[in-house]
């Protein structure tokens, strides 16, 4: 097929190089965009008179019928055209006739590829925000349903101190509100047309590139052509974004491929989200979560693609940076496709919680809280520290909780034991007097819960 641009050249591109330079076997997702954002830019030459009104109207029944045939299935998009741009260009031009070869007026494929992308972009963060949002539903669901929920709270995968599923969850909470903050903050940054830019330094044409931003939802044109057409920075601040998702899912679905194992047993997972083996009929595995474990390095990898390609390019387009979208595309794809599963996931779930409270018994999770107790009695802090030690040892060697020591042999290792003990090791009481905002305290949790409750109705 001749090229749109062929008129400088003699003789036919080698087919090898046309086939490496093409984009359309991946680019033909930006359809819509590309259709959309012709359709603003003919507006706007009739809006100017570069375009008469009639020119207008036939070019945009042209482009809705591209638009609606491409979503039938009655126009495929196939490898006969170099890109999406010459797709749409080549069609409106076979059923309109000439009047569809004054599309691309005031317009280069470098700013329009841009704008396509920033459409896409745009589009794409306010589903993945979506789905954050729902994930962030069903994590409140949790933490309001365990606010009494004890279990034990690590440090270096050690029990440490006692603390509420809710309070556990609720650290993943705020990660991903973050993790909203900042798809949020890269779209208000985002958020200036490219369009009229040309291929880098703009045009002679008379255009409204105030009027074009506002049809396309922008808040305004971009102010510099050359860094509009090379600009990246969003597609590199949203991988970084997606990566830091993906890094949260991460961290989460090992915690719970831990906790659903035998030695743990906190969790179990549902049969939907679980696959057994070929050979061992007793497994039940987390398959769904350790994909989503595995797939954060896929992520990870469009990153630091895109950032590699990116580090060398001299103002302003280049072809190098075609490989944006391959990486954007699947990036995107991997991780909104990891947040509806995670979610599925998280939402069947069945804690065991009478599991939890057990080994947060069982972890010592309350020692320090015993050490306060003879600080509070008049025992220096070392020596209650030490005290407490021999009391772990004491149970460590009879397979015992601290609370299940009786007051003679608490009394063995220290007379300022007094059966008052017994209520300062409670795990309900180590955590209810933790009261400050952020602690697992229910006090404190409720406050928290109530801001979690405001900020998901906004």
């Amino acid at each position: 097929m001749a090229q749109l641009w062929g008129g400088r050249f003699t003789k036919e591109t080698d087919q090898l190089v046309y086939n490496f330079n093409a984009s359309i076997s991946f680019d033909k997702k930006l359809y819509r965009q590309d259709i959309n954002g012709s359709m603003a830019h003919v507006k706007m030459l009739a809006k100017q008179g570069i375009l008469t009104e009639g020119e207008r109207d036939g070019i945009l029944e042209g482009l809705e019928g591209i638009l609606r045939d491409v979503e039938s299935g009655l126009l495929p998009i196939t490898s006969q055209y170099e890109d999406i741009h010459s797709f749409v260009e080549a069609n409106l031009i076979d059923r309109i006739g000439d009047v569809g070869k004054k599309l691309h007026t005031g317009r280069s494929r470098n700013d329009q590829v841009a704008l396509d992308m920033k459409l896409y972009t745009r589009e794409e963060i306010q589903e993945t925000d979506g789905l954050l949002k729902a994930l962030l539903k069903t994590l409140y669901a949790i933490m309001r349903e365990h606010t009494e929920t004890y279990m034990p709270g690590f440090t270096h995968l050690q029990k440490a101190q006692p603390v509420t599923l809710a309070h556990h969850i609720g650290a993943y909470f705020e990660m991903f509100c973050r993790d909203r903050g900042r798809l949020s903050d890269i779209s208000r940054r985002m958020n200036t047309c490219p369009l009229g830019s040309g291929a880098l330094a703009g045009t002679t044409y008379p255009l409204d590139r105030e009027y074009t931003a506002r049809l396309l939802a922008f808040d305004g044109p971009a102010l510099n052509s050359m860094d509009a057409v090379s600009d990246r920075d969003y597609l590199i601040e949203l991988l970084a974004a997606l990566a830091t998702i993906m890094m949260h899912l991460s961290r989460f679905s090992e915690e719970l491929i831990i906790w659903n194992s035998n030695e743990y047993r906190f969790v179990e997972m549902d049969d939907a989200y679980s696959t057994g083996s070929s050979i061992m009929p007793q497994k039940k595995n987390p398959d769904i979560a350790e994909l989503v474990r595995g797939k954060t390095g896929r992520v990870y990898g469009a990153l630091m693609s895109l950032l590699t390609t990116m580090k060398g390019i001299p103002l302003a387009y280049d072809k190098d940076m075609q490989e944006d979208k391959e990486l954007t595309f699947d990036a995107i794809d991997t991780a909104k496709g990891c947040l509806a599963l995670f979610e599925g996931m998280l939402s069947t779930l069945t804690f065991r919680t009478d599991v939890m409270e057990n080994s947060a018994k069982k972890g010592f999770t309350n020692a320090t809280d015993a050490a306060d107790y003879l600080v509070n009695h008049g025992v220096p802090f070392r020596d209650a520290h030490g005290i407490v030690g021999r009391l772990v040892l004491y149970c460590v060697e009879r397979d015992m909780a601290l609370e299940d020591m009786s007051l003679s042999e608490l009394k063995s290792i220290s007379p300022v034991f007094e059966e008052d003990i017994y209520q300062a090791v409670s795990l309900k009481t180590c955590v209810d007097k933790r009261l400050t905002i952020g602690a697992p305290g229910k006090a404190a949790m409720e406050k928290v819960l109530e801001i979690y409750e405001a900020y998901l109705q906004r």
